[in-house]
């Protein structure tokens, strides 16, 4: 068979799905196939672009760390690198008691490396007991990964927990301290427990990172829809609006077959779906991995956008992220306007709704979505909220838990499949963009490689 007559099937349209049909139409050239399989009304995923009172606005995923290398590289290899921006500078707060509070320095993600970082958030006797802990003997076995919450509470106290390490988790994950595992939320500090750091206090100072110069987080000029719109360019697949219901063995390739029983054959099969989504696909294909994806815990989301007036009095910062056990609904406010630069007759904001292990994003209706939004503002900053435009948007088991001995799970996952099968997805190696598009390079490798 040549080159020019493999076809490569992609299932799933988000930005590991299109990143990996890139990697693929990279790799093979212009001539083979490549099926892009999604049923939703557009491409993306969890990159979504909506357009509020004129102006875009991202309602999934809206930032990435710029000082990880994969999305400005891949800008930059598409021609977008000016479209780059950076946040403004202004800080993001925590709603902690009631009331905002600076977001702590010298933490990592959360975990202080010193107790005068928590001085204000935690109460006088937290704060002694953070100050104590390099005095206190640790027990740590290398190459361990409990949850972090079980490593952070016993040496700083479950306000550190609630009030500093829970608002940073809930943010990425949708989960908390007791659902992450310590090499995901924080894999420096691992990695110095690991060397021999005796206290936890001394890993946080030597896991965190250097005083670089320049934000930690950027994005897109216009939206990750242009960098959506560029992918899909590029790829120029053939994109059938469906989802695919079972995946049969053929020879060294696929058949795949969609929702409307139609048949389609290729020859390498990358799916990028969600845990529970790629389990139940690969079941039949590949019980092994299905078995480790189905392990893999998921939360569901909702974000609702909403512009208001421009002279709406929010303060100079760019959100609030909020401890467990408040009384807002939500568990972020993000001020996109402040936080990126105000474009407009429009101050646009955005709240984020669901944790792992609620039903809020499933079970909430959009009215009530609304007037939680409405209320959690006057209930944080006095304002009475009048949105000129609203939109929401809910992400059902779109946020994988990266539990204790998550990597190890991921190589089960892995070593399960069979050659011409691959998998990306926010599962694999970070929840994250830089994450998804490292999975997606790995899985166009491998479905190449296995189709040649």
């Amino acid at each position: 068979m040549t080159g020019a007559a493999r076809t490569y099937a992609v299932v799933g349209g988000g930005v590991s799905g299109l990143t990996a049909a890139y990697r693929i139409r990279t790799a093979v050239g212009p001539q083979p196939e490549i099926l892009l399989f999604d049923p939703a009304d557009r491409l993306g995923g969890v990159l979504r672009t909506e357009t509020v009172y004129g102006q875009p606005f991202d309602i999934g995923a809206e930032a990435f760390i710029v000082r990880r290398p994969e999305v400005p590289a891949l800008l930059a290899e598409l021609g977008l690198a000016d479209r780059q921006i950076v946040p403004t500078g202004v800080k993001t707060t925590i709603y902690s008691q009631g009331r905002l509070h600076p977001l702590p320095s010298g933490t990592l993600n959360g975990i202080p490396g010193s107790a005068e970082s928590m001085a204000g958030l935690v109460d006088a006797a937290t704060v002694v007991r953070i100050a104590a802990e390099p005095h206190r003997p640790m027990q740590w076995a290398p190459g361990s990964d409990a949850a972090v919450g079980d490593v952070v509470t016993p040496r700083f106290g479950e306000q550190v927990v609630a009030r500093s390490l829970d608002p940073m988790l809930s943010g990425v994950y949708a989960g908390s301290a007791a659902t992450i595992g310590i090499r995901a939320a924080a894999p420096t500090l691992a990695a110095a427990l690991d060397a021999g750091a005796p206290n936890l206090t001394e890993a946080v100072r030597k896991a965190l990172p250097p005083g670089a110069a320049g934000p930690v987080f950027a994005a897109i000029d216009g939206g990750y829809r242009v960098l959506i719109d560029e992918l899909v360019d590029r790829v120029r697949p053939r994109r059938e609006q469906t989802a695919i219901t079972r995946l049969e063995a053929d020879g060294r390739g696929w058949q795949l077959r969609d929702a409307g029983g139609t048949y389609w054959r290729a020859d390498a099969v990358v799916l990028a779906l969600p845990a529970p989504r790629a389990a139940e696909l690969l079941t039949a294909v590949a019980p092994q991995a299905a078995a480790a994806a189905a392990r893999i815990p998921v939360a569901s989301a909702a974000v609702l956008a909403m512009g208001l007036p421009a002279a709406t009095p929010f303060p100079p910062q760019s959100g609030v992220l909020v401890a467990t056990g408040e009384s807002l609904h939500a568990k972020a406010i993000t001020l996109s306007s402040r936080k990126w630069g105000g474009r407009g007759e429009v101050e646009l904001v955005r709240l984020s709704f669901g944790r792992f292990g609620d039903d809020i994003a499933t079970a909430t209706a959009e009215a009530d979505l609304l007037a939680w939004a409405v209320e959690d503002l006057h209930t944080v900053f006095g304002i009475a909220a009048d949105p000129l435009e609203f939109k929401v948007h809910r992400w059902i088991d779109a946020m994988p838990q990266y539990g204790p001995g998550h990597g190890a799970l991921v190589a089960e996952l892995r070593a399960g499949l069979p050659p011409t099968l691959a998998v990306a997805g926010n599962f694999l190696d970070g929840v994250g963009v830089p994450g998804c598009l490292v999975a997606a390079g790995r899985a166009a490798i491998a479905a190449v490689s296995a189709a040649s």
